[in-house]
């Protein structure tokens, strides 16, 4: 088991569905998210979900199998997960830290 906490950036598209927009593949895909306990952040290219490792790569699991019980038969998944033992860190405080060099 791992324990270690992490943010993991995630963007989840259905292939082959024969529209170019995905708003309601996202929308459904969101509000699982939503539905866990794991805090969370909507952004215009995806998710960032934060908490223990094995709960954030568990929940992005479940996310591909709602997406095929929902009938998309493929679902391409690109995910970007950053870890650090110094301290905790959201990703809000990440934030704040930019937007407050930006400030100055």
């Amino acid at each position: 088991m791992t324990k270690i906490a992490c943010l993991a950036d995630v963007c989840m598209v259905p292939l082959g569905t024969g529209s170019a927009s995905v708003s309601d593949f996202v929308t459904a895909v969101e509000r699982r998210i939503r539905e866990s306990h794991l805090k969370s952040t909507l952004h215009s290219a995806g998710t960032t979900i934060e908490g223990p490792w094995d709960e954030v790569t568990g929940l992005i699991g479940e996310l591909h199998e709602y997406a095929h019980d929902l009938g998309y038969v493929r679902v391409h998944t690109d995910i970007r997960i950053g870890t650090r033992t110094d301290k905790a860190q959201s990703a809000q405080d990440k934030m704040d830290v930019v937007m407050e060099k930006l400030g100055k």
